[in-house]
């Protein structure tokens, strides 16, 4: 099979858009694509289009894509809609590459898009409840309960305002987190406080303020261990990239010193296992493949961006997919080892927790990001002499873990 490319990428500001549509946030990030390729859209042979809420809040189903896309010059072309909650943008991306891989086009794009303000605050939050099993609520509140149950909260960490309820999920894996491992939630916090630190340099990220540790410790509770700023903030935005074949570098002239190569894209789906059955965990499965895929070991990333929709998930992705020792996941946060200038800086745009969280757009968010890095564009927030990363992207809950994973490594031309 040949080599597959990501040779142009585009992303919006993650934050508030008030002003601008779905159709228009889906034209500024794919636009921004074509240009940083040098591509013509005629190029464009297949469009997968990732997005979660729109049919909740506008009511718009099934052709989601089709009534972003078109309008914006894609037209009869195959365009694909994909729907696998917070890793949607990173299934299109993987379909995307696939529909390379299997000769059926030489040029693709990959779109995810999200618009999660809502006046509504319990109709915004309430966007998230179909992202598990909803005919097994006891049942899922029952896995979660018995992660965490021996940490007891303490009196006052539990937020009286509405909150998403994949708070609680996180929390009770946090728990779950600290009771195998002894994790503190001090450490959970160096992870918060390191990824606003990266933020202030992403000028697309949704908050650009510096914390210290004591002050993510101090913020408003969520639910124990969280507190608010250890967690994704609601956002709006957009993300895409162009992938081609290498036959097509050539054919349509794209710049290959600017190319990045698609070494794995892996998809998983959750296990049916025990929740102290680590090793056939979806994410650490996920990535054992991608490695196999790519060629490479978890000791020649350079650089990654993870899933933190609240901090304790970077632990755990950091752990399973095998970029540290099992068990020292907190340790490495709290000495630095994962701060940009560290052994192995994660997410140095700031990750989900800053740079912001709109669920749909989210995995090419993350790839843009490794991208920039792997072309040496960062600025203030580079990572010297990146030439491996990997991006980790999950999606929904079935029983103890995350319902669907994909795992990218990417690298140099």
């Amino acid at each position: 099979m040949e080599n597959i490319y990501i040779v142009g990428v585009g992303m919006t500001p993650f934050g508030r858009h008030a002003d601008k549509t779905v159709k228009q946030l889906t034209a500024w990030a794919a636009e921004d694509a074509l240009k940083d390729a040098g591509c013509d859209r005629k190029w464009v042979q297949a469009a997968f289009f990732g997005n979660c809420t729109q049919g909740h809040f506008d009511g718009q189903h099934m052709i989601r894509g089709q009534v972003a896309l078109l309008p914006a010059g894609f037209d009869s072309i195959p365009i694909f809609n994909v729907e696998g909650a917070c890793a949607s943008a990173s299934q299109a991306f993987h379909l995307a590459t696939t529909q390379l891989r299997a000769g059926l086009a030489d040029v693709a794009i990959a779109v995810g898009v999200e618009k999660m303000f809502y006046p509504d605050k319990s109709k915004m939050f309430s966007a998230f409840e179909s992202a598990w099993d909803i005919e097994t609520l006891e049942q899922n509140k029952q896995y979660l309960a018995n992660m965490g149950k021996d940490i007891v909260p303490p009196p006052g960490s539990q937020s009286d305002k509405p909150y998403s309820p994949f708070m609680d999920v996180y929390a009770a894996l946090a728990r779950g987190f600290m009771s195998r491992f002894g994790i503190t939630q001090r450490q959970i916090a160096a992870v918060a406080s390191k990824n606003h630190g990266h933020s202030v340099h992403n000028e697309r990220s949704q908050y650009r303020v510096p914390m210290s540790i004591e002050e993510v410790l101090a913020a408003p509770p969520i639910t124990y261990p969280l507190t608010m700023t250890m967690c994704s903030p609601i956002s709006d935005g957009a993300a895409a990239a162009i992938v081609c074949t290498e036959s097509a570098l050539k054919k349509y002239g794209f710049d290959k010193s600017r190319a990045i190569k698609v070494m794995a894209s892996i998809v998983r789906s959750a296990a049916a296992r025990a929740a102290d059955d680590h090793e056939n965990a979806c994410m650490k499965l996920s990535a054992k493949a991608a490695f196999e895929q790519a060629g490479i070991s978890p000791k020649d990333i350079n650089v990654a961006e993870l899933h933190d929709a609240t901090a304790i998930g970077e632990l755990m992705a950091y752990e399973a997919i095998g970029l540290g020792e099992v068990g020292t996941a907190g340790i490495a946060a709290e000495r630095g080892e994962t701060t940009l200038g560290g052994r192995l800086p994660i997410n140095p745009s700031g990750g989900l927790e800053s740079k912001g969280h709109p669920i749909g757009a989210t995995g090419l968010g993350q790839i843009f990001e490794l991208v920039e890095q792997l072309r040496g564009n960062c600025g203030k927030r580079q990572v010297e002499g990146a030439r491996f990363a990997l991006q980790g992207n999950g999606g929904g809950l079935w029983r103890v873990e995350e319902a669907t994973e994909h795992i990218g490594i990417f690298g140099r031309a």
